[in-house]
């Protein structure tokens, strides 16, 4: 860790940083040790290897049930609330695929920085799901964010610029965007804190509402194996 920075790894590299049920109490452990350490002013999220994240982990289903894949996606969007509601700043760099989850998790983050590898998508709504939706509408506007959500649209690094998904492109050198961009900022973290709450309201009870309604249609593991076919197609 940087003086005040906590870089909080997703580490799957061989699995594309997927998010499995493992990997998400990981990162829930870590976020919540950043949260704990005052002398932490900024936690950056990276992906190992050569993506961030490339979303829910669909490996394993024929040990999963429509039951134990909602609660794996009601554990992940306590996760991203977690994020988006931080007491401190938050930070993500991107490469290669900010996809699913990856890109829910990257959208939760204040400062979130695009190499020009990396690409964004939004699949749930192909097996149902409603996650982040809300969040990602409050960044970009609907007319942006509705054919992401709906229409398996994918942004490149300059596209997610320009949609205002990711708030800058970094080139070449990550280690000068965050010696640049991370240094201690001007607001402590209690007054931080104070400016998210006045800014940003409280959504999560309706957040969790919409992700659980969506997750308990029943099928959902039906749905998610089609959809896994229909991309080995």
């Amino acid at each position: 860790m940087s003086a005040g920075i906590a870089t909080v790894w997703l580490d799957r590299p061989d699995k594309g940083n997927a998010l499995s049920n493992e990997a998400v109490a990981a990162l829930d452990a870590a976020i919540e040790a950043a949260f704990a350490d005052p002398s932490v002013h900024t936690m950056l999220l990276r992906g190992r290897g050569r993506h961030f994240c490339t979303g829910f982990d669909l490996s394993g289903m024929d040990g999963e049930t429509d039951d134990t894949l909602r609660l794996r996606f009601v554990a992940l969007e306590r996760l991203l609330q977690k994020v988006w509601h931080a007491p401190l700043r938050t930070a993500a760099f991107a490469t290669g695929r900010a996809w699913g989850a990856g890109a829910d998790l990257f959208a939760a983050c204040d400062l979130r920085a695009a190499a020009p590898d990396a690409t964004f998508r939004f699949p749930g709504s192909a097996f149902g799901i409603v996650l982040g939706t809300r969040r990602l509408t409050e960044l970009v506007g609907w007319d942006r964010a509705r054919p992401l959500v709906s229409e398996g649209a994918m942004l490149d690094a300059a596209g997610a610029r320009a949609a205002g998904l990711a708030t800058e492109l970094v080139e070449d050198d990550s280690e000068e965007w965050m010696a640049r961009r991370l240094a201690p900022p001007v607001a402590s973290r209690e007054t931080l804190a104070a400016l998210r709450t006045a800014a940003r309201a409280d959504h999560r009870a309706a957040d969790m509402a919409a992700l659980d309604r969506s997750a308990s249609v029943p099928g959902l593991k039906d749905r998610i194996a089609n959809y896994r076919k229909g991309l080995a197609r």
